[in-house]
């Protein structure tokens, strides 16, 4: 069985925070305001994968009222939600991100975000795309309060990528 999900999350800009997409740190004079680090990135990328294998969202599962998950790493909940998607025996196949900002300039840092998510979910680099686009200075990202992001994700079932890796005598389906 072939499953699809779809995140989102929104941060407002905070003063002294350092600034985390994908689990890279981005050179910025602001951050992102959250429980956690706030990386609106990967937040929306674990709702994808949460809402793909049918469990909910970041916010049942790591509640921002949880002194536990106060300034936590997105790439240790991120390690949680793969646990997860793996113990549903699923697959993940692909992700296609998108972070919406006016700043800072996110294109020199696209190979490490990459890198980083496809590192921390074992996955090829060609199996995640990133872009980064802004709102054109409309609403509240255009206004520079903040950022967006989405995420739409594919999981497979195991026995079923198992199958075409047997058909096909490798691990990806061509």
């Amino acid at each position: 069985m072939f499953k699809v999900g779809f995140g989102y999350d929104s941060h407002r800009f905070s003063e002294n925070r350092k600034l985390f997409l994908g689990g890279v740190e981005i050179e910025s004079n602001f951050g992102l305001a959250g429980h956690s680090d706030a990386d609106v990135l990967l937040h929306a990328l674990m709702d994808a994968l949460l809402g793909a294998i049918g469990s909910c969202d970041i916010g049942s599962h790591f509640p921002d009222d949880d002194p536990k998950y106060k300034d936590i790493s997105s790439l240790e909940l991120l390690a949680e939600v793969k646990a997860e998607v793996a113990a549903k025996r699923f697959i993940i196949s692909n992700c296609d991100l998108v972070v919406v900002a006016e700043k800072p300039k996110l294109k020199p840092y696209r190979s490490q975000i990459v890198n980083s998510i496809a590192e921390h979910l074992v996955l090829k680099n060609n199996d995640i795309n990133f872009k980064a686009t802004t709102n054109e200075k409309m609403g509240f990202v255009g206004r520079k309060e903040g950022m967006a992001a989405y995420a739409v994700v594919s999981v497979v079932e195991q026995k079923l990528w198992r199958f075409f890796k047997n058909l096909k005598g490798e691990g990806s389906i061509k």
